[in-house]
């Protein structure tokens, strides 16, 4: 890592940062859902589910639909998506713009980076390796790892403890990492952990991202130059 550098880490949500997963996320559910008579549209999908993890997502679905889900359904319910998102995924995905030149240029300075998503571990290593960006990312948080989803920051806590430990310190000011986010609770949850928080408008508006120290459009007007900036600000 760059000797003078005040940036530690560099932590990204995976689904609408990395990879553009929504659509698949919504099929996925979609195909579980209907046939109970719980599908539901796109936009509602977007309105109410993005940013939920799939065990929420689906006692979301529940609630809204007046129905009880018991564990051993939650289960059975999410090994099924999970089934349906593979096959959809073995069809190609794609990244949004600018994070494969990102991702190259921190690697280049040296800054670890990690993911913290609330996808499943096997479905964001699915995702990383159709794009290529396994090895970028040696550290990965998904919601496996915790037992409360974002806007708790139990998952940028996690994901700091272990970028704590593979650089080998006895502390981590989080201020010195940024979080790359694009939902309110993403940004409520990296916010929690203390750190400092891009908010990209893949899927919520600007407005809806204020909360963020930064507002993009793209990662394509991010770099490593600018988040030195953004932190001696």
């Amino acid at each position: 890592m760059d000797a003078d550098s005040r940036l530690k880490a560099v932590i990204f949500d995976c689904d609408g940062i990395l990879v553009d997963t929504e659509p698949l996320h919504y099929q996925a559910f979609q195909v579980v859902l209907a046939p109970l008579g719980l599908g539901h549209d796109y936009d509602h999908y977007m309105e109410y589910y993005i940013g939920f993890d799939d065990r929420d997502a689906f006692r979301e679905a529940f609630r809204e639909a007046g129905r009880c889900l018991d564990e051993a359904t939650l289960t059975r319910l999410m090994r099924a998506k999970a089934e349906a998102l593979l096959e959809i995924v073995s069809k190609g995905v794609a990244s949004f713009p600018g994070v494969s030149a990102l991702v190259e240029e921190l690697v280049k300075h040296g800054v670890p980076l990690a993911v913290a998503s609330g996808a499943l571990r096997h479905e964001v290593l699915t995702f990383m390796e159709a794009l290529g960006l396994r090895e970028a990312f040696p550290l990965i948080v998904a919601a496996d790892d915790v037992s409360r989803s974002k806007p708790d920051p139990e998952t940028y806590l996690v994901a700091l403890e272990r970028v704590r430990e593979k650089l080998g310190t006895d502390s981590l000011d989080p201020s010195a990492c940024i979080a790359i986010e694009d939902t309110p609770a993403g940004i409520q949850s990296a916010k929690a952990a203390g750190m400092y928080v891009v908010g990209v408008t893949n899927s919520f508006p600007a407005d809806q991202l204020k909360d963020a120290d930064q507002v993009v459009e793209s990662l394509d007007q991010v770099s490593y130059g600018k988040m030195i900036q953004w932190l001696e600000k």
